[in-house]
């Protein structure tokens, strides 16, 4: 937070790619490298929906930290002993430390770990799931969708940039604004481009062409967060998600879709912002609600035409040991 005014993000990003070629010396190599999320968090959980659509969950593995840390790190307090049971870390910064002693940047999720090594390869969370399309397709699942076609891609992109400007980086800019006109410019650049964005899916199903594409992931893991803290937390209080009729459908149709929904801890999600960000909340009190349960109403936007996954088909069932608990969210049994 800037205490004079606008929310700047640090962007300093650990870049290094893994590639199908190798060419910055990390081949994509099935079981060497580690996925490393946590739940709370809408950037990672882009990583989390993405690998789950295109089926890389033996090639590229997971490890999930828990909702909350401290200045230092996130830390891996779900694992018995504290201790992620591969990399053998209790602290995400263990793995960025190794990568680079002098490190004083950001230690981020999602971040790709060398097993091999026990370094962080890259954290550059824009980049990572572009790639797990794109340099990792040798590995995709039979029937995975294509998140990022070459045809869309312009399009695709021009989304993107935009949704993340005034929507997934635009609600952290309305929370930790330092001042009012910050705060003002924030909110309203979010409203405005939110409702751009129902005008468009008023009338497409997607954002981009008639299946799930990298746009759609994008927008969803900022909507799904967006009554439980957003709206409240961040100030972002002109209209719920549930009071957004267009972009509420939009976001109950992805949840209820194979891939999206069933990766969602609400639960880690409540923790993580209201427990970390004692400078907004500074109880530390987690809010019971909101309820849940309308998540899993009908949507009606099949009317709209298209497919989640084009001529693919959806994911398998989430393995047991990556299955949200129950209780966490509606589709938590």
């Amino acid at each position: 937070m800037n205490p004079g005014g606008e929310y700047a993000r640090d962007s300093r990003y650990i870049t290094t790619r893994i590639t199908a070629d190798g060419r910055d010396g990390f081949p994509v190599e099935a079981g060497r490298y580690r996925l490393v999320v946590s739940r709370a968090c809408p950037w990672a959980s882009r990583a989390v929906i993405v690998r789950r659509l295109l089926g890389l969950e033996r090639a590229l593995p997971m490890a999930i930290a828990g909702p909350t840390h401290d200045e230092r790190s996130w830390t891996f307090g779900l694992d018995p002993g504290g201790r992620d049971p591969v990399l053998g870390i209790e602290r995400l910064q263990d793995a960025y430390l190794a990568r680079d002693p002098g490190y004083d940047r950001g230690v981020t999720v999602p971040a790709i770990v060398d097993v091999t090594t026990g370094k962080v390869v890259t954290n550059d969370f824009a980049q990572i799931t572009i790639d797990m399309s794109l340099e990792w397709a040798a590995h995709h699942r039979a029937g995975a969708p294509a998140l990022y076609p070459a045809a869309s891609r312009p399009e695709i992109d021009a989304v993107n940039e935009a949704v993340y400007k005034d929507v997934n980086n635009g609600v952290y800019r309305a929370g930790f604004a330092g001042s009012q006109k910050a705060y003002d410019v924030a909110y309203e650049r979010l409203f405005a481009r939110l409702g751009r964005l129902a005008d468009r899916l008023e009338r497409s199903r997607y954002l981009v062409g008639d299946t799930v594409t990298e746009a759609d992931v994008r927008l969803f893991t900022t909507l799904v967060r967006f009554d439980a803290v957003y709206h409240g937390h961040f100030k972002c209080n002109r209209r719920k998600l549930a009071e957004m009729p267009v972009l509420w459908a939009y976001a109950r149709d992805l949840f209820q879709t194979p891939g999206f929904g069933d990766t969602v801890d609400f639960d880690h999600i409540k923790r993580h912002y209201y427990v970390v960000h004692r400078d907004i909340n500074p109880t530390g009190i987690v809010p019971v609600g909101p309820d849940l349960s309308n998540w899993l109403e009908p949507h009606d936007r099949a009317a709209l035409g298209g497919t989640p996954f084009g001529d693919g088909t959806p994911p398998e069932p989430v393995a047991p040991e990556e299955a949200v608990p129950a209780g966490h969210s509606p589709l938590a049994a």
